[in-house]
C-alpha cells in the first residue's frame, strides 16, 4: 500500500477523498495544518471533527500548530484581497509548505491537499501553491488531483450526512467570516 501525507483542511472535504485513497491501495497520513481558522473554537471543532473522522478509519492524524499571528504575518498587506485574491493564493502556500516540509522530513514521496474539495476554492491556485511548496524540497512531488470529480463531490455529502460532521458556513479565516463561503 502507498503512503501519502493528505494536508487536511476539514472532515467534510476529507471524508470522501481518504474513503477513496483507502479504495484505491493509498494509506494517507493526515496533517491538520490550518492556522488562518478563526476563531480558535472554530479551529478546535473543526480539528476535532477531522481526528474523530480519522480515527474512525485507523488513519493516523498529524496536528500542526495553530499559530494565528504567524498566519496573519504571511498575510501582511493583503487583506483587503477578495475572497480567491492573492491573500488565498498566501494562504495554501503557507500551508502547502508546511505540508512538503513534512513530507519531506518524514519521507514521503508524495502529498496532497483536501482544499482542491472545494467549490470555493480555485484550482489553479491550490496548484500553483502546492506544485510551488514542493519545489522547495527536492524528494518530494505535489499530487494535483481534482477532488471534485468522479463522484466525490456527491460522496462528500453523503459522508458529510452519514456522519453528523459539522459543516461549516465560511472557509476558515476572519476575512472569509461574514461572507458564508461554504
Amino acid at each position: 500500500m502507498r503512503r501519502l501525507l493528505l494536508h487536511t483542511c476539514c472532515a467534510p472535504c476529507s471524508a470522501a477523498i481518504i474513503e477513496w485513497l483507502l479504495a484505491n491501495d493509498i494509506r494517507p497520513i493526515v496533517f491538520y495544518y490550518n492556522p488562518n481558522i478563526y476563531p480558535r473554537e472554530e479551529y478546535e471543532i473543526r480539528k476535532s471533527e477531522c481526528t474523530r473522522y480519522a480515527q474512525s478509519k485507523g488513519i493516523e492524524i498529524i496536528d500542526g500548530d495553530y499559530d494565528y499571528n504567524h498566519w496573519r504575518e504571511s498575510i501582511s498587506g493583503l487583506e483587503n484581497e477578495p475572497e480567491r485574491g492573492k491573500r488565498c493564493l498566501q494562504c495554501f502556500k503557507m500551508r502547502l509548505w508546511a505540508t512538503a516540509c513534512l513530507a519531506n522530513n518524514y519521507g514521503f514521496e508524495q502529498f496532497a491537499t483536501t482544499l482542491a474539495s472545494s467549490r470555493w476554492k480555485r484550482l489553479d491556485q491550490i496548484a500553483e501553491a502546492g506544485h510551488w511548496a514542493a519545489s522547495q524540497f527536492g524528494n518530494v512531488m505535489f499530487w494535483e488531483k481534482n477532488w471534485r470529480k468522479d463522484g466525490l463531490s456527491e460522496r462528500r455529502l453523503i459522508l458529510l450526512k452519514e456522519n453528523d460532521f459539522y459543516n461549516q458556513k465560511y472557509c476558515g479565516c476572519e476575512y472569509s467570516l461574514n461572507v458564508g463561503q461554504h
